[in-house]
C-alpha cells in the first residue's frame, strides 16, 4: 500500500483486475454505497459473486477501509463513459462512501466521514496527478444509472480543500442557453448522452454535483454560468 497520512483497515476485496498497460490513474471517482451499513457494503464488495468493488470505503465514523490496491482495477464503474473514455475503471481510484442512498434514507454525509474523505482524497492526488476536473460523481460518468453520490455531497468543501472543482458562489447568469448550446457544452466538459434521448439525464447528473438546489426545471442561464466557469478552469483559465 502506498505512503498514507490516513491509515485505513485491511479489507481486501476479489474483485478486480490489471488496469491496461500504460494507461494512466486520471480519475478519482466518489460513490455513495446505497446501503444501510459498513458492514453490508463490506460484504458486498468482496463477494466474490457480486463481481464489484472499489479502492476505498469510509464509513460514517470516519474509518477508512483499503479493499483494492491503487494500481489495480477495482469494478466500480459499471458501463459508463467520461469524456470519451468507457473503460473508466481503467483509469479511475474508486471511494464508496456509506450512506443508504435515494432508496433506503437518503442523509447528509456525517462529518468525521468528509473529513475522511477529504484527508483520503488529498493522499491520492498526491500520488496521481489527477486533474480537477476529473474528480467526479458516479451519476457524473453513469447519468442515466445513478444517483451517487448525490445532491447532498458536499463538493463544494472538497473543492475549498483542493479536490475537484467546484463554481463559485455569485456568479452572473448568463443568457439561459439553447438546449443542444448546452449539451454540447456537457459533452465538451466530459458528461456522455448514450441512451440519453434529450441529455436531461446528463444535465440532472450536472446540477447534482455542480447545482445541487436545483436539480429540475428547464436549462437557465445560472447552469450555463457554472458550465462556462467549469469549462475555463478545465482549460487552465
Amino acid at each position: 500500500m502506498p505512503s498514507m497520512t490516513v491509515q485505513p483497515r485491511q479489507a481486501p476485496s476479489p474483485n478486480f483486475d490489471a488496469r491496461r498497460a500504460g494507461t494512466a490513474i486520471d480519475i478519482l471517482m466518489l460513490h455513495y454505497t446505497g446501503m444501510l451499513n459498513a458492514e453490508d457494503a463490506l460484504d458486498r464488495l468482496r463477494d466474490p459473486a457480486a463481481k464489484v468493488s472499489a479502492h476505498y470505503l469510509i464509513d460514517e465514523d470516519g474509518t477508512v477501509y483499503a479493499m483494492v490496491a491503487e494500481g489495480d482495477r477495482a469494478w466500480h464503474a459499471g458501463v459508463s463513459y467520461w469524456a470519451g473514455e468507457t473503460d473508466v475503471n481503467g483509469r479511475a481510484i474508486g471511494i464508496e462512501i456509506v450512506n443508504p442512498g435515494h432508496d433506503l434514507g437518503y442523509r447528509d454525509f456525517p462529518d468525521p466521514q468528509m473529513t475522511a474523505v477529504i484527508a483520503l482524497s488529498q493522499d491520492i492526488l498526491a500520488r496521481h496527478p489527477i486533474p480537477p476536473a476529473r474528480v467526479l460523481g458516479h451519476s457524473d460518468v453513469a447519468p442515466t444509472r445513478k444517483q451517487d453520490p448525490g445532491e447532498r455531497f458536499d463538493w463544494a468543501r472538497l473543492a475549498a480543500a483542493g479536490i475537484g472543482l467546484y463554481p463559485p458562489d455569485g456568479l452572473a447568469p448568463r443568457d439561459p442557453p439553447a438546449p443542444e448550446a448546452f449539451r454540447k457544452n456537457l459533452a465538451r466538459f466530459g458528461y456522455g448522452f448514450d441512451g440519453d434521448g434529450a441529455g436531461w439525464a446528463a444535465v440532472t447528473a450536472f446540477r447534482r454535483h455542480f447545482r445541487p438546489d436545483h436539480l429540475s426545471g428547464p436549462v437557465d442561464g445560472t447552469d450555463a454560468a457554472r458550465l462556462a466557469w467549469l469549462l475555463e478552469a478545465a482549460a487552465g483559465g
